[in-house]
């Protein structure tokens, strides 16, 4: 059978979605080759029509797994003035919702614990991630020198992956909704956001 001229590329994406979850869901060394092929409805036996090894494989997951959160992030602060964008992320990255699902979430948060047993490709490809990440934060930060506001992002970046890493290593769901909100109610704080309207709204009715 002769496929169309984009059907290579075509399957590699599948591929490589289907890893990017993998990675990210169970870590770099919990995925397995054959795995990957049957999520993505290949054999095992076209994998090296795509990548050479495994490793290449998980370079390739980890620089996709950025890739796929620099657009999500594109598309919902499109329009949004810095601080509206920067208040939507944190309050996306610090949800139940990134919580539960980490198959299709940050890799930083995912993967942090698991890059310093990786070989020198995947560190390299997440550490372009990470850099990536704070260059984008840093935009979003209020004005300040260049160098104040990319320190701030590492220290908000490093604060929001870990909260989130906490709260799905808690068994204790109140527990882990607990670490996740103080971690939005200090994040929002030291990036100068101020309440979201709801919240605003809310506290202003307790009294």
């Amino acid at each position: 059978m002769r496929y169309g001229e984009g059907h290579k590329d075509e399957t590699r994406s599948r591929v490589l979605r289907a890893a990017s979850a993998a990675v990210r869901a169970r870590g770099p060394d919990g995925v397995s080759v054959a795995e990957v092929m049957a999520q993505a409805g290949l054999t095992h036996g076209g994998f090296y029509t795509h990548f050479d090894s495994k490793d290449a494989l998980v370079v390739a997951a980890i620089e996709d797994a950025f890739a796929q959160g620099r657009r999500r992030f594109g598309r919902q602060a499109q329009g949004l003035a810095p601080a509206a964008a920067l208040a939507a992320f944190v309050e996306a990255y610090l949800s139940r919702e990134h919580r539960d699902h980490p198959a299709r979430g940050c890799p930083v948060s995912a993967l942090a614990g698991d890059m310093a047993r990786q070989p020198a490709a995947a560190r390299a490809a997440f550490d372009a991630g990470v850099d990536g990440m704070l260059n984008g934060l840093s935009r979003w930060l209020p004005d300040a020198e260049p160098a104040a506001r990319r320190a701030l992002a590492a220290s908000l970046l490093a604060e929001m992956a870990g909260a989130v890493a906490l709260s799905r290593a808690v068994s204790d769901d109140r527990l882990a909704d607990e670490i996740l909100s103080a971690c939005r109610t200090r994040v929002r704080v030291r990036a100068g956001l101020s309440e979201p309207a709801e919240r605003t709204a809310e506290l202003s009715g307790s009294g």
